[in-house]
């Protein structure tokens, strides 16, 4: 608990931007020879992320270096070597997230090889494992990507956005996933639901919808269903959207985590918060705006609690294809520039990705929650 009060008094202390119509320029905090996907703190300010799966690193967690050049494997070396007879590696990381206790939980989806997704908790205040939790079939289908999720103590749960476009998936059935921290039970809810389906709107980036080969020899344009997840400070509303989308969408955590609710039920009792664009990472302060990674542009955008308005918040030239956003100690949000949308896929086999691989960070309208 006293890690928790330590980064509360430290946000309190710094100070935050008036509101203003014009967005701010994001500075770059690291330039790095890997892609790097979602990134997140330890409460002794130590900066973990994961390289992008899309590339299939060799290291898919790492450890930034004070240099803001290097990196690490994190934990360890063995933790990010695959190995057979045992699932004790990470095999195809992006989402992960810190919380106050110091334990960083990794969300692994197990694509490259197989593998059960599991989430595994490391401990690193002690430098070692806390726990894993497994989530096998029903609550993971052979479609699954498992991509963000939240961490609540509060309710004891994880709840995970399943973007269902894993090997042979097309988003048709994206989903979240509820995992208890006390029982490990796992559950698949809002299967085909709007709020968590991909809409018919294209991923538009320089002029040019992205696409992927359709199967037959032609291609077709990618559909991504839920992908970014944030909850409230009080862990009252879950926050959720499809990738593809035009709308935010959030329901209380009371009626997500009733499981005497039918789907049809749940369904009903989930609201249509806010319009956005086409959006990946998401993240919320402690005031309730939220944050939503622009990946057509070179942006982060916001959509404040008073007015649910969407707006351009923060840009940068090199922010490409912005992936996951969240909150340090020091009183920023960092965003990764990724870099997908330049990858040989969508070009006609001519990667134009390049090192370096750039980390960002933005003055947030109120201070966040650490790693998220």
């Amino acid at each position: 608990m006293k890690h928790l009060v330590t980064s509360l008094c430290v946000s309190a202390a710094i100070a935050f931007p008036a509101w203003s119509e014009t967005p701010q320029t994001a500075e770059i905090v690291a330039e790095l020879p890997q892609s790097v996907g979602n990134i997140t703190f330890t409460p002794d300010n130590r900066i973990i992320y994961s390289h992008h799966p899309f590339f299939a690193p060799e290291i898919r967690v790492a450890e930034l270096g004070e240099d803001g050049k290097s990196f690490a494997p994190f934990p360890n070396t063995e933790w990010n070597t695959p190995r057979d007879g045992t699932d004790r590696y990470f095999d195809s990381v992006l989402g992960l997230r810190g919380d106050e206790d110091g334990i960083v939980w990794i969300l692994d989806m197990g694509q490259r090889t197989g593998l059960t997704p599991k989430l595994v908790g490391w401990n690193t205040w002690e430098d070692r494992l806390e726990k894993i939790y497994y989530i096998p079939a029903p609550a993971s289908r052979p479609e699954s990507q498992h991509n963000d999720f939240v961490v609540n103590h509060k309710d004891g749960v994880f709840v995970i956005a399943d973007e269902g476009i894993g090997p042979g998936g097309d988003g048709t059935t994206a989903a979240l996933v509820i995992v208890d921290m006390k029982t490990g039970a796992t559950r698949r809810v809002l299967q085909g639901h709007v709020s968590t389906l991909p809409e018919d709107v294209a991923i538009v980036v320089d002029g040019k919808p992205l696409t992927v080969p359709d199967g037959n020899g032609g291609r077709a344009v990618i559909k991504v269903g839920a992908d970014g997840i944030a909850a409230d400070t009080d862990f009252e509303w879950l926050y959720y959207g499809p990738l593809n989308g035009s709308a935010l969408y959030r329901v209380r955590f009371v009626d997500l985590l009733n499981e005497t609710l039918s789907e049809t039920e749940l369904g009903a009792r989930v609201e249509r918060y806010a319009d956005k664009p086409n959006n990946g990472g998401l993240s919320i302060d402690q005031a309730g705006n939220l944050y939503l990674t622009e990946v057509e542009t070179n942006a982060v955008g916001i959509i404040p609690a008073d007015s649910r308005e969407y707006r351009r918040y923060t840009v940068a030239e090199d922010l490409s294809w912005p992936d996951g956003v969240s909150y340090a100690l020091d009183g920023y949000m960092y965003v990764s520039a990724a870099q997908i949308s330049k990858a040989a896929l969508f070009n006609n086999g001519e990667a134009k990705n390049e090192a370096p691989y750039l980390i960002y960070r933005f003055r947030p309208a109120a201070p966040g929650r650490i790693g998220h």
